[in-house]
């Protein structure tokens, strides 16, 4: 408990120092930082890497299952009556068969001697005679083979001999399970990147709206103060005032709404990082359009993709699945052995030790045939599951490349309307000094200009999604680091 404590602050701490020593030196966090605090203090990861080191330990204890058996066994036993032999059922049996070999035997002897046998008369004395002396010393009591009451404590062991194939497939189960976390680990990895670069690129789209629209609150006040002055020298009409500061309103209102979608961001990004929601991490930078082309994928590229691997690792899951299922018609063999510790009370019919062999065979059983069955769709389920995954990732990437292109013209076209919309702001702005435009017709300029800015901007952080989409899609999120330097 004490050491989970200490565990926890440790991490609590560490955490907090990084945030801090970032905050502290206005640092601007990196992509690639992100990417390496979350390695270390997703929530998620952290649970998949738990996950397979509970794997791991039970591999290593199916590993074991070929050991023997070894228990104290003890017991104690209350009987309604002890346990006897009922001697009177075979009494006449006894003592006649007894008295009958008497009278062979000495009928043999006598022939032996003189070639005749006994006188009848004789022979009938020996019998009578014998069966007197039997019957008076046979018991006329049933002895007792145990106590009414009786304490056992023994070691018993059990050894498995064969099994029907059933530890090995229990291992390879195992083992398979152990394949599925790890794959997983990485799967969850991957996707923590994946996540981290939508999340860092949105609040780097955030920050390029955050400031233009500053520019815009900035131009709008000049334009305001510019036309309070007209009103004031009676060359503009008061309404023409009302009008600019009625957009500025709207403008600093979606100013503040920007920041406060911004903070949420940096919230979830936390989440993300697996540090406190709180942490103040500095991303400063904007969403900049810089064209990339990466290079065309690899042939078969999906083959290594997680999500791939963790689909076909699923076949060599049904596979021992399907293994373990025709074990059940194969019999089991141990080696039994016990030696009773406890020995002074023991019943007369239970031994001081003994081993032997055991076998299990279950001969009929309406169910094997029905889950070998089971089994084998379950096997091909899973290819064709791995099938759906590899095609999936190939659609992935494909339709990420031509949104890519797609948004590349949108791109263009934007930046070229932006410019243009700038030289007619500036040129509203020029007449408006000579008063051959009014302040209206300078709020208007600015409005398109911002909502084409806007436009241009939502194009590039568009276009970077789809960069990010084709990354993760050949299973390489983390390469879209390099491009965001």
């Amino acid at each position: 408990m004490f050491k989970e404590i200490h565990t926890y602050k440790s991490y609590v701490l560490l955490c907090g120092l990084v945030v801090c020593g970032l905050a502290a030196n206005a640092q601007n966090t990196s992509l690639e930082d992100c990417f390496n605090l979350a390695q270390q203090n997703n929530l998620s990861l952290r649970q998949a890497k738990s996950s397979l080191a509970s794997g791991e330990a039970n591999l290593k204890a199916e590993k074991k299952s070929y050991l023997p058996k070894v228990d104290l066994l003890s017991s104690y036993t209350y009987m309604s009556s002890p346990l006897t032999i009922n001697l009177q059922q075979a009494r006449d049996g006894v003592v006649n068969g007894s008295s009958q070999q008497s009278v062979n035997t000495a009928n043999e002897v006598f022939k032996e001697i003189t070639g005749t046998p006994l006188p009848q008369s004789v022979q009938d004395r020996i019998y009578n005679t014998s069966k007197n002396v039997i019957g008076a010393i046979y018991p006329d009591y049933n002895p007792s083979l145990s106590r009414q009451s009786y304490f056992v404590a023994g070691v018993g062991f059990r050894q498995p001999i064969f099994l029907g194939y059933k530890l090995d497939a229990a291992g390879n189960l195992a083992e398979s399970l152990v394949k599925s976390a790890d794959i997983n680990v990485d799967l969850v990895g991957k996707e923590i990147e994946f996540l981290i670069s939508l999340q860092y690129l949105r609040i780097l789209y955030l920050n390029t709206l955050l400031q233009e629209q500053q520019t815009m609150v900035n131009a709008l006040t000049k334009n305001k103060a510019y036309a309070q002055e007209l009103v004031k020298n009676q060359i503009l009409a008061p309404y023409q005032k009302s009008w600019t500061n009625v957009v500025l309103i709207q403008a600093e209102s979606q100013f503040n709404n920007i920041k406060l979608e911004q903070e949420n961001a940096k919230v979830e990004l936390n989440k993300l990082l697996g540090i406190p929601l709180d942490s103040n991490i500095v991303i400063a930078d904007t969403l900049k359009y810089r064209q990339i082309t990466p290079a065309a994928p690899k042939e078969d590229f999906w083959v290594s993709n997680p999500i791939y691997r963790l689909a076909g690792s699923k076949i060599n899951y049904a596979k021992t699945a399907e293994k373990i299922s025709k074990s059940f018609s194969l019999p089991n063999i141990f080696a039994i052995g016990n030696y009773n510790l406890y020995q002074k009370d023991l019943p007369v019919t239970m031994p001081d030790w003994f081993i032997g062999v055991e076998m299990q065979w279950s001969l009929f059983n309406g169910q094997t045939r029905k889950r070998t069955q089971a089994a084998k769709k379950l096997v091909d389920e899973a290819k064709l599951g791995e099938q759906s995954a590899g095609l999936a990732l190939q659609v992935q990437s494909t339709v990420a490349r031509n949104k890519m292109k797609s948004l590349q013209n949108d791109v263009y076209a934007l930046d070229n309307a932006r410019k243009e919309a700038h030289t007619t702001s500036t040129l509203i702005g020029e007449r408006m000094k000579n008063q051959l435009s009014s302040p209206k017709d300078v709020n208007d300029a600015l409005l398109v200009e911002t909502e084409i800015d806007k436009g241009y901007h939502t194009a590039v952080f568009g276009y970077y999604l789809a960069v990010a989409a084709y990354f993760n899609s050949i299973g390489t999120p983390k390469e879209l680091a390099q491009y965001l330097k």
